[in-house]
């Protein structure tokens, strides 16, 4: 019988405003076979946020003792705020054949390039810059010059595009949810990620 490794980890990153949460979110809604790693950070709960949630609340003391302890498989410091994700969560989920799906930083995403966790990595991206621009200001959390600060920090994440392995331009949001559900499918076929297929296909024959 054929047999396959299917589950990976899908990696989502964005400048701020990108949309990658929107994105991740609707695709959560559709799929069965996919979990969200809710990452711990140090900065406060926005809006609705819920511990527990959206992110695992904790103050810096916190953070920082489960650095010493090698509890992230990845972490950065974003906007003067930690972010980290769960190394024993993520491995978890995978083991029971599960996908794990995340949205982070292009920092966050190339420190988990270097581990053994297998993953692809999606760039979301709008249109155009002026698009970012104005999909920062309607989004109504921000001053002018946390939203100049964020676009500052965008021109400099996406010139990490090539490092990634797909790229998703969010235009009409639906049409992109589409795009990167497709690609997580076309990935789960892979020839690689299936154990000896030829031999697995001719096995009855042998026997």
């Amino acid at each position: 019988m054929i047999q396959k490794s299917k589950s990976f980890l899908i990696i989502l990153s964005a400048p701020s405003g990108g949309g990658k949460s929107t994105i991740l979110t609707e695709i959560l809604k559709v799929t069965e076979d996919i979990d969200y790693s809710v990452s711990f950070t140090t900065r406060a709960p926005r809006g609705q946020e819920q511990n527990g949630i959206h992110y695992h609340f904790v103050d810096e003391a916190e953070f920082v003792k489960r650095i010493d302890q090698k509890d992230f498989l990845e972490h950065a410091r974003v906007f003067g705020n930690w972010y980290g994700t769960s190394i024993s969560y993520i491995q978890s989920r995978l083991d029971l054949s599960r996908h794990v799906i995340m949205d982070i930083d292009v920092q966050g995403a190339a420190q988990i390039s270097a581990t053994d966790i297998p993953y692809i990595k999606i760039f979301i991206i709008p249109p155009s810059m002026q698009i970012l621009r104005d999909r920062l200001i309607k989004r109504g959390t921000d001053s002018m010059e946390e939203i100049n600060k964020r676009l500052g920090i965008a021109r400099d994440e996406i010139k990490y595009i090539s490092h990634y392995d797909y790229l998703v331009v969010n235009d009409e949001l639906s049409q992109a949810v589409k795009e990167v559900l497709a690609i997580i499918r076309a990935e789960e076929n892979r020839v690689a990620r299936y154990h000896n297929p030829i031999e697995g296909f001719m096995q009855e024959e042998k026997q």
